[in-house]
């Protein structure tokens, strides 16, 4: 096994949650928000997770500076230098690209897992186990790797990757293909071959190999990255590099692991499901006895089934009737919408946007 000392964690949490509004807004994002009454927001909760197998000192936190002082408000142990503060909101690549160019100058054999800041994961000794397997595999591998879980259900909003038959250790195998968001045709197809697999967005390697990639496959990212090393200085504070905002705001997915030649999965079972959407909160969280879903929500539902409801502290839902919606309050909005129509929730919010202002999103 590799030396503790090398694993490092990037923990991602710049986003806005937009497919989560109207609870998740741009002041508050739901990576900074409590959805299950458990006391802890969601980066709270992921932060946790990686502490206990990695030294706080080797995890980073990236957001968007207008976040920076949430960060350090929900996490105060998190040390001086280790959250990465964008000065505009970009895709994966960027992220990833910036973090890993800190951690390679501050350990050039390090082995690193990037993480979203807003997992559900239920069985965190598996899942404990298995990024410790990971990053070992990394570490004596020059390749990169993608964490899978088997799917339950043939869902079209996650990604899938296709995996070879021959695994190494019996949990890695080389990937075929990755196919994000497929049609539900070709979901059930994926789930009923066996060969297909969740992509978690967990993704781990060594440092040499995704700098080497970067430097390969994304050459406009070189000089930005070589002066983000010259600007970390003597206190090993990583400092945002001057041209971060003309980087192209590429997805780690797209420009890296589609075009590498040497991408594995690990088949994991930790009790996953990505909190993105309103369908998913659905799906991957408890229901009561109807199928409805309470988020940290009192109601008295009757004829009522497959919903989700989400209300501020001390406001009471009473449904009748209903089937299939969102039923969602936040501040000055209260949105009513079909659970599966993701199109109409966009078209609300834009409205909103534009109709009645910034402060209604």
């Amino acid at each position: 096994m590799e030396s503790k000392e090398l694993n490092y964690c990037v923990i991602l949490a710049g986003g806005i949650g937009s497919r989560l509004w109207p609870v998740s807004r741009k002041e508050l994002p739901k990576q900074f928000l409590d959805w299950f009454g458990t006391g802890r927001t969601l980066l709270q909760q992921t932060y946790e997770r990686f502490r206990k197998i990695i030294d706080i000192q080797n995890i980073f936190i990236v957001t968007n500076e207008h976040y920076a002082q949430l960060v350090t408000e929900q996490l105060p142990d998190v040390p001086q230098g280790r959250v990465l503060k964008e000065p505009i909101r970009r895709n994966t690549l960027p992220s990833v690209a910036w973090a890993t160019t800190c951690v390679s100058r501050l350990c050039p054999r390090a082995n690193v897992i990037v993480s979203p800041a807003d997992q559900l994961i239920l069985e965190e000794n598996n899942f404990d186990t298995d990024v410790l397997k990971g990053l070992d595999f990394v570490g004596r591998s020059d390749c990169l790797l993608t964490m899978g879980v088997k799917p339950t259900r043939p869902d079209t909003g996650y990604g899938y990757i296709q995996a070879h038959e021959e695994m190494e250790d019996g949990i890695f195998a080389r990937v075929k293909s990755f196919t994000e968001k497929p049609a539900l045709e070709f979901a059930r197809m994926f789930m009923e071959s066996g060969e297909f697999y969740w992509n978690t967005g967990l993704y781990l390697y060594n440092v040499r190999t995704m700098m080497k990639a970067i430097h390969d496959l994304v050459p406009d990212y070189r000089d930005s990255l070589t002066e983000a090393i010259d600007a970390i200085g003597g206190d090993e504070s990583c400092k945002v590099p001057a041209h971060f905002d003309t980087l192209p705001n590429l997805s780690l997915d797209y420009s890296i692991l589609e075009k590498s030649e040497n991408v594995y999965v690990q088949v994991c079972d930790f009790g996953w499901a990505d909190l993105g959407s309103w369908c998913s909160l659905h799906n991957d969280t408890k229901h009561d006895k109807q199928d409805n879903v309470l988020l940290n929500t009192e109601a008295l539902l009757y004829n009522s089934e497959g919903n989700v409801v989400c209300l501020p502290e001390g406001r009471i839902a009473v449904i009748d009737g209903l089937k299939g919606f969102v039923v969602a309050e936040k501040g000055n909005v209260l949105m009513i919408c079909p659970k599966d129509d993701s199109a109409a929730l966009r078209r609300m919010m834009t409205d909103a946007q534009m109709k009645l202002g910034e402060e209604f999103i």
